[in-house]
């Protein structure tokens, strides 16, 4: 037992390699996604009758606002990615330590190996080996892991990508003609015409979004078993399809709840800032109004480029993390 308690703290002195490799991650996932990102949106907050379709957005985009245009609110989450991977990334690591410690110890084999040697559950208790242990959490279990650190990572994704998709669908390619000259000046008014209120709109449907994390992280464990088993893949090759594959899954199940966060978010907010009159008081005015416009296939509007990028963006995301998790001490 003297044993054991000297490994916990060495254990959990190492959950800052999650929250470092995360910081790597956001970098990767912004320079390949953004601009799908940004495609996205605008297909998600208007009708038909401006975009036909991704490629028509993509066309016009770049035709009157150059290439820079898809790179449009790229600060908020240049900065804020880093930030919240590191966040979500770290606190799923720490979440998958506390979960194997205190839920799922039971699921390690009586005869797992051990650094002291050979763990035995059943008249250990919670185990000490948490590294090991948390690589025995059942797919479940990651997916538990998953929407705690999704819940976790909201209150800093939320205002994040408020200030993104405001920035997203400013169509001028002149500044001056714009209501928001750049993220600073968009957090400013948005706070002095709403308070901290303004600011965290849309909290309430990011939450509900990072819910369905369960089946990215469940998804995730569930295809790095079967590669490792069934194939000769090298570890970052794992990780490379695994995460690209996983993150289909999840925006396979979320789709439809982050069109109405856009909706949501992208909604007037009147008052001051004088940018129109709002059209949802909640979450399920905005819900209705995107099947009113669109029937069902409007909660799956502008999925193509949200999906095309979800494989290489996150796929890389996750090489960067493994693979800084793998180097740091």
């Amino acid at each position: 037992m003297a044993a054991d308690q000297k490994q916990k703290p060495a254990e959990a002195s190492k959950n800052y390699k999650g929250f470092v490799a995360g910081v790597f991650s956001g970098i990767a996932k912004l320079t390949v996604g953004h601009p799908f990102d940004t495609v996205k949106v605008r297909l998600q907050t208007t009708d038909s009758t401006r975009f036909s379709g991704p490629l028509q957005c993509l066309v016009q985009t770049i035709r009157h606002e150059g290439v820079r245009g898809l790179y449009k609110g790229a600060t908020p989450p240049l900065v804020g990615w880093m930030f919240m991977d590191s966040v979500m990334l770290g606190s799923l690591t720490v979440y998958r330590r506390l979960l194997a410690e205190n839920v799922f110890y039971r699921h390690l084999t009586p005869s797992s190996p051990g650094p002291t040697g050979l763990v035995s559950p059943e008249k250990e208790g919670p185990i000490a080996a948490t590294s090991h242990a948390a690589a025995h959490l059942p797919s479940y279990g990651h997916g538990l892991a998953g929407v705690m650190a999704g819940g976790t990572v909201s209150f800093i994704a939320a205002p994040v990508e408020h200030l993104k998709a405001r920035l997203q669908i400013q169509y001028s390619a002149k500044k001056a003609e714009r209501l928001y000259t750049g993220p600073l000046d968009c957090v400013r008014k948005i706070y002095g015409a709403h308070g901290i209120a303004g600011v965290y709109k849309g909290l309430f449907a990011t939450l509900l979004f990072r819910s369905f994390f369960f089946f990215w992280w469940g998804s995730y464990d569930v295809l790095t078993r079967a590669l490792k088993d069934r194939t000769s893949l090298s570890a970052p090759a794992i990780n490379f399809w695994a995460g690209g594959l996983s993150a289909q899954v999840f925006w396979l199940t979320s789709y439809p709840s982050d069109v109405v966060k856009q909706r949501i978010m992208t909604d007037p907010m009147g008052g001051k800032l004088n940018d129109g009159t709002p059209r949802f008081k909640n979450w399920w005015q905005a819900a209705q109004a995107v099947y009113r416009e669109g029937g069902a296939k409007g909660y799956w509007r502008g999925f193509v480029p949200c999906f095309v990028r979800a494989f290489p963006a996150n796929a890389m995301a996750l090489v960067a993390f493994e693979g800084v998790m793998r180097v740091l001490p």
